[in-house]
């Protein structure tokens, strides 16, 4: 999901890394959260509140004692304001006073104030990151409820080698996706395809497509974050693995028919969006075709069409969607692909649409059911995915 209405109130504390936090609110605002700041003095001189004003598109509290356009306790009402709380970069020092109750400046006691998820993203020298003092005060706030984003490792500021650099940016905010993505798929069990398949002529050649996997991964992601045992069957890509997803990766449309059907009759959803190649060489050559063989024809012979097995055995109660990739004709072959092979969704787009097809971030898709279809504008493939998974799930409810 996005963090679309999502309140997030950014705490920063004076540490290098304090630079970073500009990225990380402006990734925040990407994903649709709604984001304000609060900083320390000592931030301040690491960052301005006027960029993190510009980005955040939200004034930025430094002072406990400073004018505030309505009656309110500033420090009140932040906390009130919040969905989650992010302390990045938590120092030492806020760690401290977080965790022994100390609330002496507008940081402190917004921190002490919040009454939502509050997640904290040290970054310090090893030295003190590994102080039995400093680990005592993180383990307290683990007590308490505190969520911790653990510091990477590598060349800190200081020029020392080890942990306490902040934590990735993307990992940070996948952190508060996380944290707050509604769970409405909880109990289900989802198989999604995804990537391209290739087809070996030789042991060095292959067919296969331009398929980079974008749009399944992100649906794999997308339904574990919202609670979903997913399975993402996926072709030879180069993505990282989602969290919290079990990947079985395979080369061949063999393959991929393999790893679907041994898992399909345990699974509530099946999601196919891989690329799968129609076609592969009748014969495969053991050692390299040489040039001069002559060897100009490659015979070739349909693959298994995968959607249409899972049609045909599909149980009551499952739901099967693929998608429909085409150059011409796109509703009209969408809609047949829907009946053919006893699908109860289709997401069709075009490659001819700009923002739509391989490789890219973004897509336009058209969601078929029997009774419907819901064009959508372009929108990134994460947002895609949450659309799916959207229409999915009403599409369940209507058939209980």
């Amino acid at each position: 999901m996005s963090l679309r209405d999502k309140h997030v109130l950014l705490i920063i504390s004076g540490g290098i890394a304090a630079y970073k936090t500009a990225i990380i609110a402006s990734t925040l605002r990407k994903q649709g959260a709604q984001v304000k700041c609060v900083m320390t003095k000592h931030a301040t001189e690491f960052i301005t509140p006027l960029t993190l004003r510009e980005i955040s598109g939200n004034p930025v509290a430094v002072s406990m004692f400073a004018d505030v356009p309505e009656f309110h306790v500033e420090h009140i009402a932040l906390a009130e304001w919040a969905h989650v709380v992010l302390v990045a970069p938590a120092t030492a020092n806020i760690i401290g006073k977080a965790a022994n109750g100390i609330a002496d400046d507008m940081l402190s006691t917004t921190i002490m104030a919040a009454d939502c998820k509050r997640i904290i993203a040290p970054a310090m020298n090893t030295h003190m990151y590994r102080n039995p003092i400093v680990q005592k005060n993180i383990a307290t706030l683990k007590s308490l409820g505190y969520e911790f984003v653990s510091p990477s490792s590598g060349r800190l500021a200081c020029g020392d080698i080890g942990e306490g650099k902040l934590a990735d940016v993307n990992t940070i905010v996948d952190y508060i996706v996380r944290g707050v993505a509604k769970k409405d798929m909880e109990g289900k069990k989802l198989i999604v395809t995804a990537g391209p398949t290739q087809e070996a002529i030789d042991p060095v050649r292959f067919i296969t497509n331009h398929s980079t996997g974008k749009m399944g991964y992100a649906i794999a992601e997308r339904a574990a974050l919202r609670g979903a045992d997913v399975t993402l069957v996926s072709g030879p890509v180069s993505l990282n693995p989602p969290s919290g997803v079990k990947v079985v990766n395979i080369k061949s449309a063999e393959d991929m028919f393999n790893a679907v059907t041994s898992e399909y009759k345990t699974a509530d959803i099946v999601i196919k969006a891989a690329a799968v190649a129609d076609y592969r060489p009748a014969k495969v050559s053991g050692e390299k075709i040489k040039k001069e063989s002559g060897m100009n024809v490659i015979e070739l012979e349909r693959t298994k069409d995968i959607l249409q097995y899972l049609g045909e055995h599909k149980k009551e109660g499952q739901i099967l969607c693929g998608f429909s990739m085409e150059t011409e004709n796109l509703m009209e072959n969408s809609v047949k692909k829907l009946h053919k092979k006893n699908a109860d969704m289709i997401i069709a787009n075009s490659i001819k649409k700009d923002g739509a097809g391989f490789g890219t971030d973004t897509n336009v898709i058209t969601i078929i059911t029997e009774n419907d279809a819901v064009a959508y504008p372009i929108m990134t493939k994460y947002e895609a995915a949450d659309e799916i998974l959207n229409a999915i799930i009403a599409l369940g409810e209507k058939n209980k």
